[in-house]
């Protein structure tokens, strides 16, 4: 941890150097694999590593925004999901409305710097400078265009949402570093037409973007938007609930099943968790005060199920941060009690940078042949004991978060002798198993007691294939 607070104090230091505006590095256009399961950038194989910063655009004047973007490049992250109308009457930090009298048809727009404000720029205008920062430290902004309460209550209509979408797609269709997640937090059923004139004028304009749909808590695009054209890949939102508040049927915490979904239907779509439980938020949000909080652990344990159950990637949340909350703000939700910039690197928001230590495996074997197994795991548990598997040609990977001994079934990957070895979610250490016969089945123990967050990865390789140490910087195709 001393290391990356290190590598964090050095960026900031460089970007305070730096003028206020370099010109932006373009990082390279995203597309589907040929597999339909994967993303890639410029045709190299990539990973979706993603932090949820709704409410940046409104909240974050320009030196915040590159703090912000500072750090969060240094923890590894390379997407941010970040809302343009949280509501209709949506400011930047300067007071620069969005819209003209609320109205999506009609985006504010100024020529040049804001004549009603001398020396500020208007609302349309810092949306592109933070599009461009972000491009200088190759991440890419995920735009929401519009949250679902605008739709509900009628101000983003059938009749408006192409004029709006319009507007979007030929003002950022262009740059290579958006992806646009259409919806917002909402049950589509209620106003399909909207969003579904929006993600079609969008897509009709801007075509070789991506787009998703961002759906309410618990659901995912793949239940009504799957064969939607404008859908390039689904998207699940497994919400903020424990396995106690959904009742002894529901899905509860196993995110994976969502991304299980999914992964079944046809066609083949890639799919991530776009919205898991947000460390340091209550569990189910709307809870008494005093409710338990999830913790590092608990994200942790929602990347990792997803991303062995198939998902391409995986997006993080942080209670203070994606509200990007301040003492005394009278917009505060979800009982906050740290300052955005401090929950950035606060020792009890350390699920942001172990985030990288999942991304760093990942990319540490190739990508794109990589598939979710759950036949390898002889004899799993239920909720927190279940075990996560995925497997690519030479190698594969196993996830407990209790850390409970589990038996595998050797024999689904390549090579005579297999090379074995316990990568850790929490730090990236790597502890050395042995080598041995690639058939049959063996018990496997993870370091430590059986507990929950005693989580620990089993790395499977094939030992006469060239990988290098688990988690090694370095992508492989």
């Amino acid at each position: 941890m001393k290391d990356m607070f290190g590598t964090i104090l050095t960026a900031l230091a460089a970007a305070a150097a730096q003028p206020a505006l370099a010109a932006p590095a373009a990082p390279p256009p995203l597309s589907v694999a040929a597999d339909h399961r994967h993303l890639e950038a410029g045709g190299e194989p990539w990973f979706w590593l993603g932090d949820t910063a709704w409410l940046l655009l409104s909240r974050l004047d320009r030196d915040e925004t590159e703090r912000y973007l500072t750090v969060r490049a240094a923890q590894g992250f390379n997407v941010i999901q970040v809302m343009l109308l949280h509501t209709p009457k949506m400011t930047s930090r300067t007071g620069a409305p969005a819209l003209v009298d609320g109205d999506p048809a009609r985006p504010r727009t100024t020529p040049g710097n804001d004549p009603a404000r001398p020396g500020e720029y208007d609302y349309w205008d810092h949306v592109d400078w933070v599009v461009d920062r972000a491009a200088a430290h190759g991440i890419y902004v995920a735009m929401v265009p519009a949250w679902g309460d605008l739709a509900t209550d009628r101000q983003l209509t059938e009749a408006n949402a192409p004029v709006y979408g319009r507007f979007l797609a030929e003002r950022y269709g262009q740059r290579p570093n958006i992806v646009w997640l259409n919806g917002g937090d909402t049950r589509s059923e209620t106003r399909s037409a909207v969003w579904d004139a929006l993600g079609t004028t969008i897509k009709a304009i801007a075509p070789r973007q991506l787009m998703t749909f961002h759906p309410i808590g618990r659901t995912s695009s793949a239940w009504q938007w799957h064969q939607a054209p404008w859908l390039d890949f689904n998207m699940v939102q497994s919400g903020h609930r424990s396995y106690d508040q959904e009742g002894p049927n529901a899905i509860g915490e196993d995110n994976w099943r969502y991304i299980a979904d999914a992964w079944a239907r046809e066609p083949a779509k890639p799919v991530i968790d776009g919205e898991p439980s947000y460390e340091n938020i209550p569990h189910g949000l709307h809870e008494p005060a005093g409710a338990p909080r999830w913790q590092a652990a608990d994200v942790r344990r929602y990347a990792w199920w997803a991303v062995m159950a198939g998902a391409f990637g995986h997006t993080y949340g942080e209670n203070h941060v994606m509200q990007m909350y301040l003492p005394g703000a009278d917009t505060a939700n979800f009982e906050p009690i740290l300052p955005w910039h401090q929950a950035l690197t606060a020792p009890n928001a350390a699920g942001a940078d172990q985030m990288r230590h999942l991304k760093a495996l990942i990319e540490s074997r190739p990508m794109l042949d990589r598939v979710p197994d759950p036949s390898l795991i002889v004899d799993n548990g239920p909720r927190y004991d279940r075990v996560l598997a995925s497997r690519g040609k030479g190698y594969a990977f196993a996830y407990s978060y209790s850390g409970r001994p589990f038996t595998l079934r050797l024999g689904a990957i390549s090579g005579r002798q297999v090379r074995a070895a316990w990568y850790s979610p929490r730090d990236g250490a790597v502890t050395p198993i042995g080598t041995f016969a690639n058939r049959g089945s063996r018990r496997f123990d993870p370091p430590g007691e059986t507990a929950p967050g005693n989580d620990w990865t089993l790395v499977l390789d094939d030992a006469a294939a060239a990988f290098p140490a688990p988690g090694t910087t370095g992508r492989h195709p």
